[in-house]
């Protein structure tokens, strides 16, 4: 089966194609010249080109069974006018252009693997959240909901389209976890606001497995939530990471106008969090690697 994946140089998309390489899959990743195509696996073919703007890496897609749509500006920066409009558009205009290569491959059917996230749906406090809850309508929520609309024109040229609603992303090599697990080995941990928010998470190695699990069985589509079966709150989460890394989370709380001032508007998604489950993942029966906030960070400290 041939793979085409956009995004594929990122957190994500560099393990994901060393495990597709490894399951026998045939990837083709698009890269811009500036990307850090060393860390792709030898066995991917690379085209390049810029997925925001149409091109020849159009034609490539078109050979394949499945496109796997990762790419997008990172929401962890300050929300600024400039920053958001990038977060929209890096996101809205690369599916467009996804969806338009596979309606000109009118000789084959080719299924489409989008991301998408838990923004989705705003923020409902302690309420648990799966994917037969409508969507909000802050600025994240109306860019997933913008974005995943692009994705679903697809199936008018009769792709199957899933849309994988992505919770915060943690592994010890990079993302979240990344930027908090030097912290907290300093002892400059500390929960955000109350602490009581919901942290809805996933490791990486569950994504992946998630994906691979979709390219098999072909009968899942719309959206998935694609979190762990427990998110955890903040506060909690600060406790484990201090206890597991046996240092204590003296630093006071941070104040939500502390990062307001430091984050915009970003600062409400850390602040009011959601707690998000896999509804659809869990009534199939899907084996999670890492269910608990536990698991996940002995893994990510072990090595």
């Amino acid at each position: 089966m041939k793979i085409f994946i956009t995004g594929g140089t990122g957190f994500v998309g560099t393990s994901l194609s060393r495990s597709l390489i490894q399951n026998g899959y045939f990837v083709t990743t698009l890269t811009r010249p500036s990307s850090r195509q060393k860390r792709l696996p030898k066995e991917v073919s690379v085209v390049e080109g810029n997925s925001m703007e149409p091109g020849e890496w159009q034609h490539y897609l078109g050979d394949s069974d499945v496109v796997i749509n990762l790419a997008g500006a990172s929401i962890f920066q300050r929300w600024n006018s400039k920053n958001k409009q990038l977060i929209r558009t890096s996101r809205v205009l690369t599916t467009r252009n996804i969806v338009n290569a596979i309606s000109l491959a009118k000789d084959k059917k080719i299924d489409l693997i989008n991301a998408s996230a838990v923004g989705y749906y705003g923020f409902h406090g302690d309420e648990i959240i799966d994917e037969d809850i409508p969507p909000g309508n802050d600025f994240l929520a109306t860019v997933s909901l913008d974005w995943e609309a692009e994705a679903l024109k697809a199936k008018a040229s009769g792709a199957r389209v899933v849309l994988c609603r992505l919770g915060v992303v943690l592994d010890r090599e990079g993302g979240a976890m990344g930027k908090l697990l030097p912290l907290f080995r300093l002892g400059l941990g500390a929960r955000l606001g109350t602490g009581k928010q919901w942290f809805s998470w996933i490791h990486r190695g569950d994504v992946l497995g998630i994906i691979l699990y979709l390219l098999k069985d072909r009968d899942i589509e719309g959206p998935i939530n694609c979190t762990s079966p427990n998110p955890v709150q903040n506060k909690e989460m600060t406790r484990l990471l201090s206890r597991a890394l046996k240092r204590p989370a003296f630093m006071p709380p941070i104040s939500g106008n502390i990062l307001r001032l430091v984050l915009g508007e970003f600062a409400e998604t850390l602040l009011k969090g959601q707690r998000v489950v896999p509804k659809v993942l869990n009534e199939r029966g899907f084996p999670f690697i890492y269910p608990d906030f536990e698991d996940a960070l002995h893994d990510m400290i072990s090595a």
